[in-house]
């Protein structure tokens, strides 16, 4: 395969060329040539027009959800990796809620081998415990030899200390990496949305931001005394950031991302009861989103993610109290969260949330955008006004709260492993 990129802006993160127009040749999969705009013609090759577009290396998502195996009516492996291209990404993690859950090394396998022929690089987390039920450690040191990168028992927050504390010291002795989703049960019990002014408003049980803030209290404590490390999904408040923000400080290893959606919706967006904006954790404050917006510019969040979490009609169409957790987001992603910020930081920053700032959570090798490496790259227009509808929304759930929006910034292709694949 043989593709010319022309007149196409480079977006690389800490680079001078960054900014740069240029002419990039790419030929069975590896990067030939970068060169002046206009300047290269190459007989044979697929020529793509970059003008007025950018290209960086390929975007990564540290959280979404295929659902597969169990829960392919929802989404399985094929249509998450499409939603993925669609969106823009060359690689994902999948979390490990599915039925059964991955907590032993056949599911990795299974998962890793039915991808693996997809342009998507599908990685995979482990459960942190057996069976997501928060009691025994899971196979964790079989399932990192089998291939997953990451432990985590997803939105089932780990409630007790003590199995923590020994996940985060049985991980540290083979290198693997420790994800908390940090939920105090005991204190957001059966709660809806954010507690505060809405929810009150709406008659809903709140989920309080303490919630949240004591457990990534805790888990800080257990990773400074077992010196290991750990990465916190979708943190959400701003005082969790805060905490977060001091412990770096204090040479605790830590890492943090946020999901796309909490960047551009508060808590109000609830008003009339829209059931697919019920996620977890739930739609934050206005002041807590700034503190998030804060945390992506000083370094304290290293990543944005979609959160991706597809759920069917018959979870989600229901009375809000009995609805599931939850919105699908992969295809809109960088959209939304362009939107929220781009009067507040540059497009550089932006995209390293997108690239090799979740590579480096996950401890994968950064990609670098230079001849002679590999093409793994996305090729974007942030200004592209288009509508997320059935023709640009390739997963197979239909729970994106931004259906029927118009948005600005789109992917227009993705390349990787020697294939390319054009966003509609």
């Amino acid at each position: 395969m043989q593709i010319l990129i022309k007149e196409v802006t480079l977006v690389i993160p800490g680079s001078s060329d960054s900014g740069s127009v240029r002419d990039v040749f790419i030929k069975d999969g590896i990067i030939q040539k970068i060169e002046t705009a206009g300047s290269l013609s190459i007989p044979d090759a697929q020529v793509i027009d970059g003008k007025n577009k950018f290209l960086s290396s390929g975007w990564f998502d540290l959280h979404v959800n295929f659902r597969e195996p169990g829960f392919e009516h929802k989404e399985d492996l094929n249509s998450g990796c499409k939603a993925a291209m669609q969106g823009g990404f060359t690689g994902v993690l999948c979390m490990p809620s599915t039925f059964p859950p991955v907590h032993s090394k056949s599911e990795v396998e299974y998962i890793l081998n039915k991808a693996k022929n997809e342009l998507v690089e599908v990685h995979v987390a482990g459960t942190l415990s057996h069976n997501q039920e928060g009691k025994d450690l899971s196979e964790m040191f079989d399932m990192s030899t089998a291939g997953a990168r990451a432990f985590t028992d997803d939105k089932h927050s780990v409630q007790d200390a003590g199995l923590m504390t020994r996940a985060l010291l049985y991980a540290k002795n083979f290198g693997g990496r420790v994800f908390s989703f940090a939920d105090d049960t005991s204190i957001s019990v059966k709660g809806q949305m954010n507690e505060g002014i809405t929810s009150t408003f709406l008659g809903l049980k709140g989920i309080p931001s303490l919630a949240e803030e004591v457990m990534i209290s805790r888990d800080l404590q257990l990773t400074q005394y077992t010196e290991s490390s750990i990465h916190f999904s979708t943190v959400s408040t701003k005082t969790a950031i805060d905490l977060i923000r001091q412990a770096k400080k204090n040479g605790i290893k830590v890492t943090a991302d946020v999901s796309a959606l909490h960047l551009s919706m508060d808590d109000s967006s609830l008003a009339d009861f829209d059931t697919i904006l019920k996620i977890k954790p739930p739609l934050r404050s206005k002041e807590d989103i700034d503190a998030m917006i804060g945390g992506l510019k000083d370094g304290t969040i290293s990543a944005i993610c979609s959160d991706h979490c597809p759920e069917d009609p018959e979870n989600k169409v229901k009375e809000f109290d009995l609805a599931a957790f939850g919105a699908a987001g992969l295809e809109t992603a960088f959209a939304v969260a362009y939107g929220a910020l781009r009067a507040k930081l540059d497009l550089d920053s932006i995209i390293d949330k997108f690239t090799n700032g979740p590579r480096r959570i996950l401890g994968l090798p950064e990609l670098k955008l230079k001849v002679g490496e590999a093409a793994n790259l996305t090729l974007f227009d942030p200004k592209m006004e288009w509508t997320a509808n059935d023709s640009t929304l390739k997963s197979k759930s239909r729970n994106n709260p931004f259906a029927g929006k118009q948005l600005n910034g789109k992917a227009i292709a993705v390349i990787n492993k020697n294939q390319i694949n054009f966003c509609s």
